[in-house]
């Protein structure tokens, strides 16, 4: 027999297909099972379709199996009406005795709810099955609703010796530490979140697009650091192709237009604090902070991110700019035909 585990994995399975289209729902998967055998199964896909839930149920050829059936989901089931109605009155409606979940749900109009009200139904409740594994696949979310402001990823390609980038570069001129695989999965990492941040020495050195043009997905949210707005209409970052966010100092004064805010800050406080703090206010959920050095170091300093992930590249430097410092060890590492990926955790 199969155990509770088992099913709630292939609901993690399930709900992963969903990442960096649902939001801002959370990533959500759902299995019903009857005599230990899958008869349905769905994952929450974008906001406003139908959750995970609700398309396991509809999956289910036989209807009246639920009756005597189990069904396993990654998070507790919704309470409220939002764009579609509550989850959990669809499982009591369809009679489902037994529900077994992951994780509760941090969001204030859940948390909770969703359990009570099935309880109150007087159904089989089971809650925390392999919740650290659901709470790590949500932990955007999680971390939006906990922490009130986004997930924060540093990423950044260093050399052997912990160059970024030559002391002498020319405008626009880009000199690649990591290969083309490397490249490629950068632009998968950044279709999965809602936005990404550069400083203004990256928007003018690199002339960066910060767009998914290797891979297929949907374009975040461009965050550029320009205190003075010096930078000029030409690069590529305020092209308007999509929309972006320029913080600079609350001194000055800039009008916004199509796909491009402009927002003040006061750049003699906690600078990284108050960007997190307006990502937050406008909804996004995680951010991919990508240089430069000093932009990624002052949110470091801040203690002010979540997870990074540095690159070491075969390409070398004989002198040049160095890369950001982390005091934490790599949690774990892996290999991209040659160039070298490390992961950190901020715990």
């Amino acid at each position: 027999m199969k155990t509770n585990e088992f099913y709630i994995k292939r609901c993690l399975e399930l709900a992963a297909n969903g990442l960096g289209t649902t939001y801002p729902n959370p990533l959500v998967g759902c299995v019903i099972v009857y005599n230990d055998r899958i008869i349905g199964e769905g994952w929450h896909i974008k906001a406003g379709d139908d959750h995970a839930e609700v398309r396991a149920i509809n999956s289910v050829k036989d209807q009246s199996l639920l009756k005597k059936s189990i069904l396993y989901v990654t998070l507790e089931p919704c309470s409220h009406y939002g764009k579609t109605p509550p989850c959990s009155d669809l499982i009591i409606e369809k009679k489902i005795p037994k529900i077994v979940i992951g994780t509760l749900d941090p969001f204030a109009k859940v948390a909770g709810m969703g359990i009570k009200k099935l309880l109150a139904a007087k159904r089989s409740v089971t809650v925390g099955v392999c919740e650290e594994a659901c709470e790590e696949l949500n932990k955007r979310f999680f971390t939006f609703h906990r922490k009130q402001r986004p997930f924060v990823i540093l990423k950044w390609a260093e050399t052997t010796h912990g160059f970024i980038a030559p002391t002498e570069q020319q405008k626009g001129d880009i000199f690649w530490i990591t290969n083309a695989y490397s490249q490629q999965l950068v632009h998968k990492w950044r279709s999965e979140e809602q936005a990404i941040l550069v400083g203004t020495q990256t928007a003018l050195k690199d002339n960066p697009k910060l767009n998914v043009r290797h891979y297929e997905g949907k374009n975040p949210t461009r965050v550029v650091i320009d205190r003075a707005l010096k930078l000029p209409s030409s690069l590529a970052l305020v092209d308007t192709s999509q929309p972006t966010i320029i913080f600079h100092d609350h001194k000055l004064t800039k009008a916004s237009q199509y796909n491009l805010s402009f927002e003040a800050l006061d750049f003699e406080r906690n600078l990284p604090e108050q960007i997190l703090s307006s990502l937050y206010e406008k909804g996004l959920q995680s951010v991919i902070i990508e240089g430069g050095a000093m932009t990624i170091q002052s949110f470091i300093d801040h203690e002010l991110w979540d997870e990074a992930r540095v690159f070491i590249g075969k390409n070398e430097i004989k002198d040049g700019l160095k890369g950001p410092v982390l005091k934490q060890k790599a949690t774990r590492n892996e290999w991209l035909e040659g160039d070298q990926l490390n992961y950190f955790q901020n715990d």
